[in-house]
Formats: structure tokens, C-alpha cells, sequence
């Protein structure tokens, strides 16, 4: 059997630090990438709405540039003081738990190691968190893209607070405050944890090579590779779709957060939830007691990512009084996975 291929990039344009993972998902090729971004970019997950998560406007004016990602999860500020693990596996792999809880304390354990490695007691919470006394320490994802696993992570060297609730969309500077506050009390860095001294000792490089030595602990022999022409085209060709407002824009440009009555029997809803697994958002409307164009974004993740474009279908025309029923059909299909968001979750953002 090949060994899996280790692909240490460096700095790079930032968008390759994108394309890289999805077109060797779409390839099929088992990979560990290391890599990190020239200059700054924001990331929007797969189903989230980019109008209602970011300032746009403040991105352009900044020359901040935007990209939706095939893996779900929330809006992200990205830099160079971020250094991304990228970890592609065939589902078919062994190695690979059956579900996607598993897949994260598993896969989790090498970036937890390293951090205890570099003198940070990092320790591992469900389902996706890896947290320094109650402060989050790294933002990791999974998703489905072709036939393969795409584990997606980062060791956060700094992070730019202020910059970070700027680019979100809120309703106001007071709320913007308290955003940058919240995350600079339960975000966390390496810088922050360790003294001068103690951060002397690493670098990108350095810090690169624990992560392949803790990942190798699991996967086996790495190949140490380089791009060829095969993944040089599928990265160019993927580059064409997503690093474009068609793909940026999927979602719908509702900003509403409330009901609008249009006329008698005939409404627009907004609905927000927090549940443990992410925010959920659902705009649809209501003519006569029938549900319309429901359209569902957050920041949670989704197994396949496809699911809520399935269930948005299955919400459309069906009786509001029937909205039960459709969702214990949804949450009781066993080829479905959304961590951490039950039906509950669901009736409170899609109840009419």
C-alpha cells in the first residue's frame, strides 16, 4: 500500500492553502499538508450565508479576500501566524473511526501532543476543541469531499483579535466590543501561553515537524512529496470555481432577523438557535400555512454536506403543521450525522 504523502509548503499565496486540500480530496490522494498563508484572508464554512456573517464591504476596502470552503464550521480570520495541517484519508481507510466524534479524539491527540510537547497542558474537548484552562487553543474541521476524509486544523502562533470582530457583520459597535472581548477570553495562543524563552526554541519549521512526527505516530511512513502536474491542475481548475462570487454568494441574501408579514396568510421568517453543535439560521416563508424557500445556514458541521440541501427540499411545500413529522424523518436517517444538533435544535429555528 502507498504511504500517505507529506507535503511540507510553507508560505504560500493564500489561496493555496485551500485549494491544496480540496483538489487532493478530489484526486483521491492521501496526504498530510503543512502549510501557511503569505497574507491574510477570511473563510466562511460551507453553509453558512457570507452576507450575514461578514462585513464585505470592510474586507474589500482592506483588500481582505473571502473564500467558502467545502467543510463546514464557522467564519475564520486567517493569517500567518496560523500554521494549517491539512490530513486527507480515503474513507475507506482503516485507520479512520466510524463516526465523526471518534474521527476528532483520534486524529485530535497529535496536536494535543505537540502542544504538550512545546510546554502547553492543551487537553482534548468534545467534540472539535482543543483548550488551554477553558480557553480554545485550535480551530479544526472535518469534512466529505469526493471519496475521501478532510481534516482541516491549525496551530495558532498569534491571533489578531481586533481584526477578527471587524470582519464579522454585527448590528453595532457596542456588540462588536463585546464579540472582540469574548474571543480574546476564550481564544487562546502559543505566544500567549509561553514566555519569551520558552518560544524561542520553535519555529514554523520546527513546529511543522512535530506535527508530521505526532501524526506519523498514527498513519504509518510518510512520503515526502511535491506538487506535480496532475494536482497543479486540478488546484488551477478548482481555483476557477471557488475563488468566485457565483460560489461566494451560494446562499441567500436575507438579513431579516424577524417575522415580516407581507399580507394576511403570507410571511417571511428569520430564525436564529444556538445548539451545542453550532448556530443554525433558517430564513422560509409561509403562504397559507405551507413552507417555501427554506434556505439553512450556521456554522455547525454536516455529514454528508449535502444533508441540508436535502432537507431544504424536504421542507419545501409541505404544511406547517407537518414540520415534525419531516424532521423525525431527517434526524432518524442513520446516513446523516450532525454532531451535537438534535431535533430539538431543529424545531426551534424551523417551528412556524
Amino acid at each position: 500500500m502507498k504511504n500517505i504523502e507529506l507535503y511540507h509548503l510553507g508560505n504560500v499565496p493564500w489561496q493555496e492553502t485551500q485549494l491544496i486540500y480540496h483538489a487532493l480530496a478530489y484526486l483521491g490522494r492521501e496526504s498530510l499538508v503543512l502549510v501557511s498563508p503569505a497574507s491574510p484572508y477570511v473563510c466562511i464554512g460551507y453553509h453558512q450565508d457570507v452576507t450575514h456573517e461578514i462585513d464585505v464591504e470592510f474586507c474589500r476596502e482592506n483588500n481582505i479576500p473571502i473564500f467558502r470552503r467545502k467543510v463546514g464550521g464557522g467564519a475564520v480570520y486567517l493569517d500567518g501566524d496560523q500554521l494549517f495541517f491539512h490530513l486527507i484519508l480515503r474513507k475507506n481507510n482503516p485507520a479512520i473511526p466510524p463516526s465523526k466524534k471518534g474521527f476528532y479524539q483520534k486524529f485530535l491527540q497529535p496536536i494535543v501532543t505537540v502542544h504538550h510537547r512545546i510546554g502547553i497542558r492543551a487537553e482534548y474537548k468534545p467534540v472539535n476543541d482543543i483548550i488551554v484552562n477553558y480557553r480554545k487553543i485550535s480551530g479544526t474541521g472535518v469534512g466529505e469531499i469526493g471519496d475521501c476524509i478532510v481534516f482541516v486544523g491549525n496551530l495558532i502562533l498569534d491571533f489578531n483579535y481586533e481584526i477578527m470582530s471587524r470582519i464579522l457583520k454585527v448590528p453595532d459597535e457596542k456588540f462588536r466590543d463585546k464579540v472582540r472581548k469574548t474571543i480574546e477570553d476564550n481564544l487562546t495562543t502559543i505566544r500567549r501561553e509561553l514566555n519569551q524563552t520558552q518560544q524561542a526554541g520553535w519555529n514554523e519549521a520546527k513546529l511543522n515537524a512535530l506535527m508530521a512526527e505526532e501524526f506519523g505516530k498514527l498513519l504509518g511512513t510518510f512520503e515526502s512529496s511535491e506538487k506535480d502536474d496532475e494536482l497543479i491542475s486540478k488546484m488551477a481548475a478548482l481555483g476557477s470555481e471557488m475563488i468566485d462570487d457565483a460560489w461566494l454568494y451560494r446562499k441567500g441574501k436575507s438579513t431579516s432577523m424577524r417575522s415580516v408579514k407581507i399580507r394576511s396568510g403570507v410571511a417571511v421568517q428569520h430564525r436564529m438557535h444556538k445548539a451545542p453543535g453550532g448556530l443554525i439560521r433558517a430564513d422560509f416563508e409561509v403562504r397559507e400555512g405551507y413552507l417555501s424557500g427554506a434556505s439553512i445556514s450556521g456554522d455547525f458541521f454536516c455529514y454528508p454536506e449535502d444533508s441540508i440541501a436535502q432537507l431544504e427540499s424536504m421542507l419545501e411545500g409541505i404544511a406547517t403543521t407537518d414540520i415534525h413529522t419531516v424532521l423525525t424523518e431527517f434526524c432518524g436517517r442513520r446516513d446523516i450525522e450532525i454532531p451535537c444538533v438534535e431535533f430539538n435544535d431543529w424545531m426551534k429555528v424551523l417551528r412556524a
